[in-house]
């Protein structure tokens, strides 16, 4: 992905809103990025990202050449006003490709940038995934674990009982249906997470903790709850983490 990188076909690029994946952390783009992303990326003029700073460094990084002032931006993330979203593809709709960029990641899986998405599908307006790194996918690959029957779920409850709740609920259905669950975590709450998972959970339960992915502190270790009680994690306070839980 770096300036002027040269493909060996031309790319024909439509009229569409890109989805276009990003990094999990700090990770070459050549690692997981092809180059078709940076063809169709040079040529986008329009964004609609989660935040406007980690997005134009990503440009930055995806090619130098790019002019990042001659850009627009649109954010949408959490604090985003419903009332703006009916404009939000204006740009699309008058002939000109867009494109979404998350935080991290692939746009649109458990990202604010699905209501960009679902609002191209009700105006007829075509959209184009991008190839990249999905923490989801690539954790559920390493864990060993039911990969043909899963379900992510997000965020777990913060609340102690609630999320204790939850956990039980997760591991009933992993063990009755042997469906793969599978959850994330801010990665400040990963170590109170894990506890409470150790604790709600039995003893035969699998764990997966896929963190880092991708990037120099990549850790993925399937053990046991039994295990893990006895063999804790190192610390992931600071690291982005993919939790799954099976039989």
């Amino acid at each position: 992905m770096e300036k002027n990188r040269q493909t060996a076909y031309t790319v024909r690029m439509e009229t569409a809103l890109y989805l276009i994946p990003v990094p999990l952390g700090e990770t070459s783009l050549d690692r997981v990025l092809p180059a078709y992303n940076h063809d169709i990326i040079v040529r986008i003029k329009h964004f609609i990202v989660e935040n406007v700073r980690s997005a134009r460094r990503f440009l930055r990084k995806a090619d130098t050449a790019i002019d990042i002032d001659t850009l627009t931006f649109h954010e949408l993330n959490e604090h985003t006003d419903e009332r703006s979203l009916a404009h939000l593809l204006d740009p699309l709709a008058a002939g000109q490709p867009m494109g979404v960029i998350s935080e991290a990641g692939c746009p649109a899986v458990a990202d604010p940038g699905a209501a960009a998405v679902a609002l191209a599908h009700q105006k007829h307006l075509p959209v184009v995934p991008l190839v990249g790194p999905s923490s989801i996918m690539l954790a559920l690959m390493a864990s060993g674990c039911n990969g043909q029957n899963f379900a992510f779920n997000g965020y777990l409850p913060v609340k102690p009982n609630e999320r204790a709740g939850k956990l039980r609920q997760l591991e009933n259905r992993a063990h009755k249906e042997r469906q793969t669950q599978v959850f994330i975590e801010t990665p400040y709450r990963n170590a109170q997470l894990i506890a409470a998972i150790i604790a709600a959970c039995r003893a035969e339960t699998k764990l997966c903790i896929a963190a880092g992915i991708t990037t120099e502190q990549e850790y993925i270790a399937t053990k046991t709850i039994g295990q893990w009680k006895k063999s804790p994690p190192p610390d992931l306070a600071k690291i982005p983490a993919i939790f799954l839980l099976s039989a």
